[in-house]
């Protein structure tokens, strides 16, 4: 596969990521609110997808395996979702992307363990590289202390996060991507929505366009993450999708008019020297 796919994906979900802050950041839209609207967007868009596409359903679609497998993921995509906004929603965006960053870490330890295709020892260390920088790049003395409420969502993503992955990319072995995503989002937007049913509040027409337009983005960001999941791999999806935190903090260098930091100008270059590497041994 291209890499300009997780190349995409990146720049769109850092559009998306920078627009979910700017919504929680408005009055009346709490965590809650916003996943009890979210979700049930996101599989409204995923179902347009799957109409106009329409990829073909697996044989294997109702394997007590892959029902086990999906339930799982459900499980850890309610979860981490809960703990990802939930931190957002009261801390810095920069500040929950590098915890969001320690996930890649043992997810690419785990994928190459897990997956005899995964094995592809320059990658994993590219990609190593990669994630290690952009923690390192954000590393200041400030994030030794963890606020309250962003301390769950990190325990998270050191210990049952990185399974999101691991078992996304098992099921996509049998299972379409856009079958997958709209399975699990599907589900998931029933239990949001459920639970979060009477925090939702009448929003005016600016709100609703901003959730319109982040959940359409990172829609479409995530089919293309794990179609590159599917056919180049987790190493070589991880490295470029790297690019994602780095594209966040630039974007609030244009937008909030905030200072450039040498730290993450050297890790945009070693990252992107990293994908040119990676490009000799790439999968396809």
């Amino acid at each position: 596969m291209s890499p300009l796919f997780p190349i995409l994906a990146a720049v769109l979900q850092a559009a998306s990521f920078t627009f979910d802050k700017v919504v929680l950041s408005l009055r009346h839209i709490s965590f809650r609110t916003y996943l009890g609207i979210s979700f049930p967007l996101i599989f409204a868009f995923e179902l347009v997808i799957f109409v106009i596409v329409d990829p073909p359903l697996p044989q294997t679609f109702f394997s007590p395996r892959l029902v086990f497998l999906t339930g799982g993921l459900i499980f850890l995509t309610v979860i981490g979702n809960l703990l990802y906004y939930r931190a957002l929603d009261r801390d810095r965006l920069s500040e929950v992307e590098t915890f969001t960053l320690l996930t890649y870490i043992p997810t690419l330890i785990w994928a190459h363990f897990i997956f005899q295709d995964e094995r592809n020892l320059t990658l994993l260390i590219l990609a190593l590289l990669a994630s290690s920088i952009v923690v390192w790049s954000h590393w200041e003395h400030r994030h030794f202390r963890i606020a309250r409420l962003t301390a769950p969502f990190f325990i998270w993503t050191v210990t049952f996060g990185p399974f999101g992955d691991i078992i996304s990319r098992e099921i996509i072995k049998s299972w379409n991507p856009i079958v997958m995503v709209m399975i699990r989002d599907g589900i998931v937007a029933l239990i949001f929505g459920s639970l979060f049913f009477k925090y939702r509040t009448h929003l005016a027409l600016r709100p609703f366009l901003l959730l319109l337009l982040t959940n359409l983005l990172t829609t479409v960001a995530w089919i293309i993450y794990y179609f590159s999941f599917k056919f180049s791999g987790i190493a070589y999806t991880i490295l470029l999708f790297s690019l994602m935190p780095l594209l966040v903090y630039f974007a609030s260098l244009f937008f909030l008019k905030e200072t450039l930091h040498w730290k993450k100008l050297a890790a945009f270059i070693i990252v992107l020297v990293s994908i040119a590497i990676a490009q000799i041994f790439s999968p396809q």
